[in-house]
């Protein structure tokens, strides 16, 4: 079955037909015909979205590119104000970047520079480990970087993550992924209004919620409410990286405050955004059943994954994104190497989260094999 016949399928689901019996047929169809080798290995270790880009948004880049000898302007313009309309907001809401992660850079160099400005200290405070692009971009600016361990169950110490930025004399910026990267866990949302709601000109929240398309749990709510509610002191992060399966054409977006994104965008390129990914973004957004197929997907993918490490009794953490944290026997180094021998990339190692590996979750077809893999580790002993 090739991935147009594949994406097809999602027009039964909006039709009423259940997704799980639909990917259980496209599995079955498929197994058998999958190759895994030297030219074809799974990649399970960078949080892609296997399923590749929506229909919808392979034609809008084909439709655009006889007009991509003109600067990308009028589709950066209709994409910004289609992503504020989205939300409830106004565009003046909204900025672009070339991936979150550049909205991130952006978000930090235009603190450092406030803070030094009014000759004030600043510091990132960050949970370790969480997705570390904040850090690495802090670090070149002379920013104190302050790690909060996980606690023992994986989730965040907020309470010490507050507790620094009370104490330090200057601006914190406090960064919070959620769901978390690596572990995939979601920080309920009334734990972390209860910090954010407490006005502070000492403190700005940078919440990336590049995964949020895929949480489900009840207990999360998108931080872009408390923009909505008026917070100023936060930008919220978003991707078309992972549920719109864009990561090559590096379309990202923060969600904030009119007056937080204009000093942001003060810190971007102008043309930071080229057409292509800008015209598949919008299709994306707007292509309800691919999401929604994408959702199913990714959800029988973990299901799948969840009954082996069960069977096997391999601890997990409770994943609600598209990629699962787990336990791995003896070095994480070595597992990763027996699994490139078994042409399969998985997830590296995240300190001080020791003997654990993340694991991307690909197609449901991908994550049968994957197991099956697995299985013979433990045939071997090696898992």
């Amino acid at each position: 079955m090739d991935r147009r016949t594949f994406i097809k399928t999602s027009s039964m689901i909006m039709s009423g037909l259940a997704a799980s019996n639909l990917l259980n047929q496209a599995i079955a169809e498929t197994k058998t015909a999958m190759i895994i080798d030297e030219k074809h290995p799974l990649l399970l270790n960078f949080n892609e979205n296997s399923l590749g880009m929506s229909p919808k948004a392979r034609q809008a880049v084909i439709a655009a590119l006889p007009g991509s000898f003109r600067y990308p302007d009028s589709a950066r313009a209709e994409l910004i104000n289609h992503i504020g309309d989205h939300y409830n907001l106004t565009e003046q809401h909204v900025t672009l970047g070339n991936g979150s992660s550049e909205t991130i850079q952006a978000a930090i160099a235009m603190l450092a520079a406030q803070a030094r400005k009014q000759n004030q200290n600043i510091q990132l405070v960050t949970p370790d480990p969480t997705f570390n692009y904040a850090e690495l971009y802090s670090i070149p600016l002379n920013i104190k970087i302050s790690k909060v361990p996980l606690k023992e169950d994986f989730s965040f110490d907020l309470h010490k993550m507050e507790q620094l930025a009370d104490q330090f004399d200057g601006l914190s910026i406090i960064y919070i992924c959620n769901p978390n990267n690596p572990t995939a866990m979601i920080t309920p949302s009334s734990k972390l209004n209860q910090w954010m709601t407490k006005a502070s000109d000492k403190q700005f929240f940078i919440v990336d919620e590049a995964y949020a398309e895929f949480v489900e749990d009840p207990q999360f709510t998108s931080a872009i409410e408390q923009v909505k509610q008026g917070q100023k002191n936060l930008l919220v992060t978003r991707t078309f990286s992972k549920i719109f399966a864009l990561a090559g054409l590096r379309i990202g977006y923060g969600i904030g405050a009119p007056e937080v994104v204009a000093a942001i965008d003060q810190f971007l390129p102008l043309d930071n955004t080229n057409t292509a990914g800008a015209v598949a973004a919008l299709a994306s957004l707007q292509d309800k059943p691919f999401i929604a197929y994408s959702l199913k997907s990714n959800n029988v993918s973990r299901n799948i994954v969840k009954s082996a490490l069960n069977e096997l009794n391999i601890a997990y953490a409770p994943s609600q994104a598209n990629f699962i944290f787990h336990k791995v026997k003896g070095d994480v180094k070595t597992y990763q190497k027996r699994m490139a021998e078994a042409h399969i990339m998985v997830g590296r190692e995240f300190p001080p989260a020791l003997g654990w590996s993340r694991l991307t979750l690909g197609t449901p077809e991908e994550m049968e094999q994957f197991v099956v893999v697995l299985k013979r580790f433990r045939e071997k002993g090696w898992i």
